[in-house]
């Protein structure tokens, strides 16, 4: 079965002397190569490093990928790419060349709707420490981050979050005027 992966993309960190928004479309084309047809990529998009200070500004994008596999197969192959271009996982919320989070794959609910609730319910201070073992899909959060919102309404604004019942319109129009703001256009074209 056919699935429509959105994928979101990001990084602060050079690269084999590559830019953030360059090692971003190298990501892309492997996507491509691994996963399948990526129908839609957004612009890339300049959002401050969280926790603010943490780092430089961050290259952040989205895609929309076709695909036979599994989620967990894509996760595995998200997780492949990121290491091929250089991301050492160090620690939560770090500077890193490459983050590829898988955000949805289509409407399904992995692993269900309570481990979810959970997962999207846990403070922050625990959101540092605390990692699943399991794929969490949706992503727990994508609804609460601007800089996710703000290049997925370029590549799916319809697609609706099987357990909010909300569009990623909706979702976008929800943040504050503020988070919104805090998204700006990167210099170069985004992703092909």
């Amino acid at each position: 079965m056919t699935l429509g992966y959105l994928v979101a993309l990001g990084g602060n960190l050079l690269f084999r002397q590559k830019s953030p928004p360059e090692t971003m479309q190298s990501a892309v084309d492997s996507l491509r190569a691994a996963l399948g047809p990526v129908r839609a990529c957004s612009q890339t998009y300049r959002t401050p490093a969280f926790p603010l200070g943490s780092g430089p500004d961050f290259a952040n994008a989205a895609a929309l990928v076709e695909s036979d596999l599994t989620p967990e197969a894509v996760l595995g192959t998200l997780q492949e790419i990121e290491t091929a271009h250089g991301r050492r996982r160090t620690g939560r919320w770090g500077p890193r060349t490459l983050d590829l989070d898988l955000i949805a794959a289509g409407d399904l609910i992995r692993p269900d709707a309570v481990e979810w609730g959970r997962w999207r319910a846990l403070p922050p201070d625990r959101q540092l420490v605390e990692q699943p073992t399991n794929l969490i899909l949706p992503h727990p959060r994508l609804q609460d981050r601007a800089f996710v919102l703000v290049p997925l309404m370029e590549v799916a604004p319809t697609w609706r979050h099987p357990l909010l019942n909300l569009t990623v319109r909706e979702m976008h129009d929800n943040l504050t005027e503020e988070d919104r703001q805090s998204v700006i256009p990167w210099e170069d074209p985004g992703c092909q």
